[in-house]
């Protein structure tokens, strides 16, 4: 018998039991209740396409037009993960609202617009997934956690294809590189073709809401076929060169999980751009921002300044330079994508600049009496 603290036990409530599955809970049911008295019905998105969407609800999958919750602002669209307020009965039946996110994973978009992009929903496990069939790119790993931690999700790293690094010791240096790149994520090996590591993924995913992340040919949905005990996914092979694929997987699918739980599988991505994601970035390298704790000044850039305790670990071998490398690259970024939203930001970024080209003719002046 399910207990009480899974789902609520009003009797409106009680006929929703069957969305527990999918993540209903007594938050849900709290949120729902003003949508709830108006006679609307609550239910899951599991698929985004066109303008439209397919919600489970209690008494099935239904689909529903979101015309009446599609505003100008991209990062307020339907999307797949989140718990929805339906029309009872018409046609098309319309969503009328979503009930407020816990978790939000958002890129920026491909165009030259600063614009977001929300990829899903109400996330507690987002799933980087990572083939072992080529040459680990850690900086790509970083950015795609940068995004995982800055939705609020806990993230995972999957390196797939295990079975192709049957070397145990070469195995471990692979896992060692990735663990150092993700401090406080679990990194896991898993081959989907042997089973190997996927009864500590699927233990470590149950009653969650967990993501599929990673680029085509990642093996994302040989994963996700492996973790639903079925061939739900298509799957196409990889090029031999580069180990890339073609997309596979289209849309967003919210799958349930056997041994509990849900799944969002997502279409491969080329292109992972930050969005507004300091507070991710800063947790991807949180060996930098401890030492930057230490640093003479407190807005150090860690470039050339006195007391620069990050530098200081830099000189000592404590920490990598493709480290420091990484952490600057992914900070300008984020600096950018802000400054394009942001008024502020931007006012900020050029009275900083303003600061260093002064100091920077300064030093030239010193240098040239120097002479």
């Amino acid at each position: 018998m399910t207990s009480s603290s899974t789902f609520p036990t009003s009797s409106r409530s009680l006929g929703l039991a069957p969305l527990a599955a999918y993540g209903w809970d007594d938050g849900w049911a709290d949120e729902f209740a003003p949508h709830d008295s108006e006679g609307l019905v609550a239910g899951r998105v599991i698929r985004v396409d066109r303008g439209q969407c397919d919600v489970v609800t209690a008494d099935g999958v239904i689909r529903a037009d979101t015309a009446f919750v599609t505003p100008h602002d991209p990062l307020r669209v339907v999307c797949t993960g989140d718990w929805v307020a339906v029309e009872p009965a018409g046609t098309p039946r319309y969503v009328r609202a979503y009930l407020p996110r816990r978790t939000a994973f958002v890129r920026s978009t491909s165009s030259k617009r600063s614009e977001g992009q929300i990829l899903a929903a109400n996330v507690d496990h987002a799933v980087v997934a990572v083939s072992l069939a080529v040459e680990l790119d850690l900086g790509r790993i970083e950015r795609f956690l940068a995004l995982a931690w800055e939705s609020g999700a806990q993230p995972v790293v999957v390196l797939t294809k295990a079975d192709l690094v049957p070397e145990a010791a070469t195995l471990g240096h692979l896992l060692q590189d990735v663990e150092t790149s993700a401090p406080g994520v679990p990194v896991l090996a898993v081959s989907s073709a042997t089973g190997e590591g996927l009864d500590i993924l699927e233990a470590a995913l149950a009653g969650g809401t967990a993501v599929l992340l990673g680029q085509s040919g990642a093996g994302k949905s040989t994963l996700a076929n492996a973790l639903l005990g079925e061939d739900v996914m298509d799957v196409r092979a990889t090029r031999d060169m580069d180990g890339k694929g073609r997309h596979t997987t289209t849309t967003r699918n919210l799958l349930v999980l056997p041994g509990g739980g849900v799944l969002i599988d997502t279409p491969g991505l080329r292109g992972v751009g930050l969005w507004d994601a300091e507070i991710g970035v800063g947790q991807v390298f949180s060996e930098i921002e401890a030492f930057a704790a230490d640093c003479r000044f407190q807005d150090c850039a860690h470039v050339a300044e006195p007391g620069c305790a990050v530098l200081a670990a830099l000189d000592s071998g404590e920490l990598p330079e493709r480290r420091l490398e990484s952490y600057r690259k992914l900070l300008r970024e984020n600096q950018r994508i802000v400054a394009k939203t942001d008024a502020r930001v931007r006012a900020e970024i050029r009275r900083d600049w303003k600061r260093k080209g002064a100091e920077g003719r300064a030093a030239m002046e010193a240098k040239r009496g120097r002479w």
